[in-house]
This record gives C-alpha cells, structure tokens and sequence, in this order.
C-alpha cells in the first residue's frame, strides 16, 4: 500500500479523539503497525488516552490537548465540562506508566496572555509542549477531505503584537529548554506572519506529508478533496496529475495549520536534520526508539 513512499515522510499522526464519536476498533493495530516504520504521535483531548494504555505504549508520543491552567477556562474553551480534569489526569496515567506525553495547547485570543506560565507549569514537570494555532475550516468547502473547528470570534486572535511577543518569548525559552518541541523556524514563520502579514513557507502537501482518511483517502492536506485512495500511492505519486497538484498546493493560503507549517518547512531529510541541529537536546525525541 505505497509503504515505500510512507518510510520517506517518516512521520505518522493519528487521532485518538477530538470531537469524533465513533474510535476505529482496530485502533491497537493501526498504532502498532504505524510505529514499526515511522515516528507516531497520538492526539487525544484527555477522554480516552487512559482507556487505551495498552494501544499507547507502542506510540512515540501521545498529546494532550490542554488549554488553560483554570479548569473552568479549559473547560469553557473545549466545551466540555471535567475535560481539564480528565486531561490532566490522562497526562499523570500516560507518565507513570512510562509513556511518552506531551501537552498540545491551542493558542487562541482567550489564552495568549496565559501561555508563557503554562508552558513554564508543564516544562517544570518535564513535559513536552506542541503548540497549535486556532484555525477553523470554511463551511461551505463541502469537497474537501474533512473538516475541523467552526468559526469562534472569541477565539480569533487579534492582539497581534502579544502574538509576536509570544513568538519571541518562546524562541528564548527553547534555547533553554529542548522540550519546546517547536522549532525556531516554525515560531519565526509563525512570529513573521503576525508582524508582517506574510506567509515565508511554501505548503509542501503531497511532498513532504498528506492526509489519509478513515477510508483511506488520500488528499494533500484535510483542506482538499480526495485525489487517490492509499492503495494507489505507488502509481500515482510521481504522476504528472501529482505534480500539478504539488504547484496548485505550494500556492494555497488557506490555513495556519502549524503541523502543515512544521512539515512544510522541515518535512524532507534535510528538514530533519534542521530539526536535530535546531535543538540537539531535544533531538533524541524525533528518533525512533528501535533505530
């Protein structure tokens, strides 16, 4: 199934929960499999993490998604009430039964001024942080692969100039502390396009990652509609249909998604050598356990 065009990206991210009510039963053997040849992390909002520990123990990484320090503010934020306690008590199980966790806040206007203290909280108990930026999808896209958020104005950031500060703070904070897993290019793309209004990365769907569906629908990114299934990689991946996608994609301003901006800028195998030169600490975490 295209496993040879897989190992070149070398990275697998799947999602445990997040809104989804209906969790693959095969979910075990999809992250077992996944984590034979590639870097896995897992994301899960905190609901099931716990549930599934036998399944993580095989993932390089498992994220939770924590907003806010203040139960009632997280709780608010993801619209769930106890999720900031299921959350937190997730992180604690996943850490004592000595399974690799990090923390995954999604900066928003309702946060910006909090997360230099929150990211300082999880750093002092050793934890990882991955950073995610509020985006929503269009509703009336109705072609592309999957969707994800709705429109907030609360969550919108508008205070620009906290932004960037943020930006700057946390690329002085990583050169102390290698479990900022963002890398300094990633927060300078980040910082530039609220300074500047600009977008210094090219997307790199369909070359340095793409999505796949529960179906098994491949698409550059969840923003685009399906262009093969998973099973048809082999054939298509050097097509000219795909390399016309490739430039029709390196074009699109859609999102700011930052996985999309991190595998964009560091995706390639000169991109993970970026990653390790970028924060040798830390480097030792984007390597597989078994290599």
């Amino acid at each position: 199934m295209g496993l040879d065009i897989l190992k070149k990206l070398g990275v697998v991210e799947i999602v445990l929960s997040g809104g989804n009510p209906l969790l693959r039963g095969d979910i075990h053997e999809l992250i077992e499999y996944s984590s034979r040849f590639f870097i896995t992390t897992v994301y899960d909002n905190g609901s099931l993490a716990a549930e599934k520990i036998d399944a993580l123990r095989n993932a390089d990484f498992v994220a939770i998604s924590i907003d806010s320090l203040d139960p009632r503010k997280n709780d608010s934020i993801r619209g769930v009430k106890g999720a900031w306690k299921k959350a937190m008590q997730a992180v604690e199980k996943l850490r004592g039964e000595g399974i690799r966790v990090s923390v995954t806040p999604t900066i928003s206007q309702c946060n910006l001024y909090e997360i230099i203290d929150f990211t300082h909280y999880f750093l002092q108990k050793g934890i990882p942080l991955w950073y995610c930026l509020y985006s929503y999808d269009s509703p009336d896209d109705v072609s592309q692969l999957f969707k994800i958020g709705e429109k907030n104005d609360e969550f919108m950031i508008t205070d620009k100039g906290a932004m960037v500060m943020l930006c700057g703070s946390l690329i002085e904070m990583k050169r102390k502390n290698g479990n900022i897993l963002m890398t300094t290019k990633t927060l300078e793309a980040v910082k530039n396009l609220y300074l500047k209004g600009q977008r210094e990365w090219k997307c790199r769907g369909l070359q340095n990652f793409f999505t796949v569906d529960h179906l098994g629908n491949v698409a550059g990114c969840h923003l685009h509609k399906p262009v093969a299934s998973i099973f048809e990689l082999p054939k298509v991946w050097n097509s000219e249909k795909f390399n016309a996608l490739r430039k029709i994609y390196s074009e699109c301003t859609k999102c700011t998604y930052l996985c999309y901006i991190f595998y964009s800028l560091h995706g390639s195998v000169l991109g993970n050598l970026q990653i390790a030169h970028d924060r040798w600490k830390s480097a030792k975490l984007f390597l597989k356990r078994n290599s």
